[in-house]
């Protein structure tokens, strides 16, 4: 199988957020963020690192208004990155799962790249707030991620705990998932779907 160079660049400019992601599907798990929310920071850098993906984001957004613009479009903008960068899905794998312990909670990520975008989100924090921010915008943020990118994911909360945990859990966890779902296979000729396209 021949190897691919599976990245893109993409920039989105609103009058509420100034937004550029430069992602490889084939990296080696370097993160160089900045979205101006530092727990989102780190939450980004830990996807990078256990989705093998090298990861640059710089974004400015109205967080004096609000963290929503911000999440949400940093969302929109790294699906469509994550998108252009899979290209024809030609020989990926398609299907990733990772059942993530995190401390005291667990997470069970499943996700199907069929372009077919859904979000089925069934996590319950423990507090409202992460790190001074309203806990719902992650809702928001993987809800946008999945509509740009085409994805069908689903999240749901096994085990609870404190919010810290439970979001470094899921963005372990959906690297992982989607690391898998990357994967190249020989033995994939064209995409894996019998209609012949995803």
């Amino acid at each position: 199988m021949t190897k691919k160079n599976r990245s893109a660049s993409v920039t989105r400019k609103t009058r509420e957020t100034d937004i550029k992601v430069k992602l490889s599907i084939d990296g080696s798990g370097k993160g160089r963020i900045d979205s101006g929310v530092p727990f989102l920071d780190h939450m980004l850098e830990l996807w990078a690192k256990h989705g093998f993906f090298d990861l640059e984001v710089l974004a400015h957004g109205d967080l004096a208004v609000d963290g929503h613009h911000t999440f949400e479009d940093l969302g929109l903008v790294l699906g469509e990155a994550f998108l252009k960068a899979l290209g024809d899905k030609a020989g990926i794998r398609r299907y990733g799962e990772c059942l993530l312990p995190m401390d005291e909670t667990l997470v069970m990520i499943s996700l199907d790249l069929s372009g077919r975008p859904g979000l089925y989100y069934d996590v319950r924090p423990v507090a409202e707030l992460v790190a001074g921010f309203d806990a719902c915008l992650f809702h928001e943020f993987f809800q946008a991620f999945c509509v740009k990118c085409g994805l069908n994911l689903h999240i749901r909360q096994i085990v609870s705990g404190e919010n810290h945990h439970l979001f470094e859990a899921i963005f372990k966890g959906l690297a992982r998932a989607l690391d898998m779902a990357t994967t190249l296979d020989p033995r994939i000729q064209g995409v894996l779907s019998t209609k012949g396209s995803l």
